[in-house]
């Protein structure tokens, strides 16, 4: 083997630069293309490249609706072999999503044979099952042939794709569209045409149109497996103000009296994108390891429709309440995120509201409209002048004949003669005797005239903004009348509190106490334990927190960050040992200190206080959370959390560091749910020593070194607005609130 030379500058094939500026230019490119070409949807048709490839391909192919269908085979070899050269299987699995009538609203493919089920069973392989166009893909490229959009060429040169396709109805929010890119992801639900073309035809009549009014046609998402929404409508407002959000959707369900004081749950319709074959499972594995404690069994009837029958466990229980239970647990109640990232015109990613969308589509519509009507203008231009060249050849037949029987140049000699262009001289020629019959002449006058009725009315169009979009307007109708499909999610409002009513009624209750140390450690003992004194702890630590619970309670942390966090009772370690450290069983933060323990109990509120003098007052129910690592509940920047006093009474008393005393009533904090809150005295150093709670009818107390309490005399002298300074405290005092055990 010949040794091979290698120039001492590399021929030209070794670039010198620095590692890490190479590897940013080239993971840059990655992202771009990733961005660009395969994650994110455009705004105008809601499409990504190779969805829009594969309808571009049937139609080229003619696998119109109509037609007979072909092997999935052959359309993925034209895809892959034409447009997109990335392998055929990512071809047929986007292939197939179109035509899965539980994936899509409005399905652009017709597929025949096994195209998978809500089961999550694959597809058949393409070469057993056939597809076609549907009557949805053809409004979606209605026009693509007039000249509507910008093609480029393909990415071996030979042929030309289009960039976007002419979206004859806005199929970003109608079908919807999930996907994850470099940095950035998107996640669109699908919505009803109907309601969408009624929002767009709104923004055409009021064009300042607000989101509020736009959100009465459009309430919200309608997904094609049905299901109930149960997002607030705040919520949902937000969402299409910013964009983001996200959408809460349950099962609709039915209960079939059975006699006898018997009843059944049958399930017909399943969240979105949730695979029934794992729900089942996920539901038999709850009542396996009894943590579904209202459900006896769970069976799938299903055939072509939906059919999941839940059986109670006792029959006493009230059916809303058993389904409240398992919404609260299984996944017969998700969340769809909505990030509404897409491509804009221009090729650049932005997160777009509702109404942006809409308007976007509206503009591409008018774009497709203008650029249809030039073009039928410039074809009626060349029809008209071509026609004007045959009407003078008819009123001066006579001559034309001679002309063309006896002239040597007669093409060169009818320019000349009467005056007429190349082409219509060309088109003379070519006509046939028998198109010089009388009856031809009229059928020329009368197409003459048509086309110039056509064309008056193409130029109209072309210089009146009003008539396009009156044009577009009954496009947009006509739409309506193709894909009138009745919504099919519902809306409604979830019960409040019913799930933790299931639970504490038929749940095993014991009585527990809960014990917590200084030093972080957590246990439960059996019982009451009115008396900690006798309670041991190890070498260096002491009692901090005493709480009486049951093994069906949660337990509630509030840590000096300012995290809530949740840790349910019957999860709590024995008393027999010392218990258990509780950042072992929560995310704690190292840096962060346990400030307050409670028991959780539905409908109470809190005032949450920070160590610099900012509160709110929030509702229990808003602290509990599902998540080790808690929630954040106040804003502790440079500061931390102080306590979550319970709410019961109307006055707050508050000492600060200054010594001084402020009283004002509760009625003046907001409620939040997170946040900051508002300043409660004011400070010129320093911040919150401690905080009470009174009854303006009722006697304050503060309590001394010893922890002996003391009566508030003259309470209402300390009375003033919030964010006061307040007046000097009594003497000897030591606390607002009894000794914390």
């Amino acid at each position: 083997m010949s040794d091979i030379m290698i120039p001492e500058d590399g021929g030209g094939l070794i670039i010198d630069e620095p590692m890490g500026e190479a590897l940013s230019r080239r993971y840059l490119a990655y992202a771009l293309s990733t961005i660009m070409h395969r994650a994110l949807p455009d705004v105008r048709d809601g499409l990504k490249p190779v969805h829009r490839r594969i309808l571009y391909s049937m139609m080229e192919l003619k696998l119109e609706p109509q037609s007979a269908a072909k092997k999935c085979a052959k359309v993925v070899g034209e895809v892959m072999g034409n447009f997109h050269p990335h392998g055929d299987q990512s071809i047929y699995d986007a292939m197939v999503r179109l035509a899965q009538n539980f994936s899509q609203r409005y399905p652009l493919i017709d597929g025949q044979g096994n195209f998978g089920n809500i089961d999550g069973d694959s597809a058949a392989a393409m070469r057993y099952t056939e597809c076609r166009l549907t009557r949805a893909a053809i409004l979606l490229m209605e026009g693509i042939s007039d000249d509507t959009v910008d093609f480029r060429t393909t990415y071996d040169g030979e042929n030309s794709e289009p960039i976007v396709l002419p979206a004859g109805f806005p199929n970003l929010l109608a079908n919807g569209s999930t996907g994850i890119a470099v940095g950035m992801a998107t996640s669109i639900p699908p919505h009803n045409v109907f309601e969408l073309i009624d929002g767009c035809r709104l923004i055409l009549k009021e064009p300042q149109v607000s989101i509020e009014e736009l959100v009465k046609l459009i309430p919200g998402p309608d997904f094609p497996t049905g299901g109930v929404i149960v997002e607030p409508l705040v919520s949902i407002l937000q969402s299409y103000h910013n964009g983001r959000g996200s959408i809460r959707l349950r099962a609709n369900y039915r209960v079939e009296d059975m006699g006898r004081g018997t009843w059944r749950i049958v399930v017909y319709e399943i969240p979105y994108q949730v695979q029934k074959s794992r729900l089942i499972e996920q539901l038999a594995d709850l009542i396996e390891a009894k943590k579904a404690p209202l459900l006896g069994d769970v069976r799938d009837e299903s055939d072509e429709q939906i059919r999941l029958v839940l059986e109670p466990k006792v029959r006493t229980i009230d059916p809303q309440v058993l389904m409240e239970s398992l919404f609260k647990i299984s996944d017969l109640e998700t969340r769809f995120p909505v990030n509404m990232n897409v491509l804009e015109a221009s090729g650049t990613p932005r997160v777009l509201g509702l109404k942006a969308c809409l308007v976007a589509f509206l503009d591409h519509r008018r774009e497709v409209l203008i650029r249809r009507c030039q073009t039928r203008k410039a074809k009626i231009e060349r029809r008209l002048h071509l026609l004007d060249g045959l009407m003078i050849a008819f009123l001066n037949l006579d001559e034309v004949i001679r002309i063309i029987r006896f002239e040597e140049q007669p093409r060169a000699l009818l320019i000349e003669r009467f005056s007429i262009s190349e082409n219509q001289a060309d088109y003379i020629l070519d006509t046939r005797l028998r198109a010089l019959a009388r009856l031809e002449e009229m059928m020329i006058k009368k197409e003459f005239d048509e086309l110039s009725k056509e064309l008056a009315e193409l130029e109209a169009i072309l210089t009146s903004e009003a008539k396009q979009w009156k044009m577009i307007d009954k496009q947009l109708i006509d739409v309506q009348k193709i894909l009138n499909d009745p919504r099919r999610s519902l809306f409604a409002e979830a019960p409040q509190g019913l799930s933790q009513q299931a639970m504490d009624q038929h749940l095993p209750k014991e009585q527990i106490t809960v014990i917590v140390s200084h030093n972080g450690w957590i246990r439960a003992a059996k019982g009451r334990i009115e008396d900690g004194s006798e309670l041991k702890f190890k070498d260096g630590d002491s009692l901090a927190f005493l709480r009486p619970a049951t093994t069906a309670d949660k337990l509630l942390v509030l840590s000096s960050d300012g995290r809530i966090l949740t840790l349910p009772c019957e999860k709590l370690p024995s008393a027999r040992g010392q218990g258990e450290p509780l950042r072992l069983l929560l995310d704690l933060e190292e840096s962060a200190r346990i400030v307050d323990v409670f028991i959780a109990q539905t409908g109470r509120k809190r005032v949450m206080v920070s160590k610099s003098g900012y509160g709110f007052v929030c509702l229990e129910d808003e602290l509990i959370g599902n998540k080790k690592a808690g929630k954040q509940i106040m804003s502790v920047d440079g500061t931390e959390a102080f306590a979550a006093l319970e709410l019961v009474g109307d006055r707050l008393i508050i000492w600060g560091d200054n010594n001084k005393i402020l009283v004002f009533d509760c009625a003046e904090l907001p409620i939040m749910t997170k946040g900051k809150g508002v300043k409660l005295q004011a400070y010129k150093d320093g911040g919150l020593k401690d905080i009470g709670m009174t009854r303006s009818d009722g006697s304050a107390y503060w309590y001394d070194g010893s922890g002996k309490a003391r009566e508030f005399k003259d309470i209402d002298l300390f009375k003033a607005k919030r964010a006061s300074a307040g007046k000097m405290a009594p003497r000897g005092l030591r606390g607002l609130r009894p000794p914390q055990i």
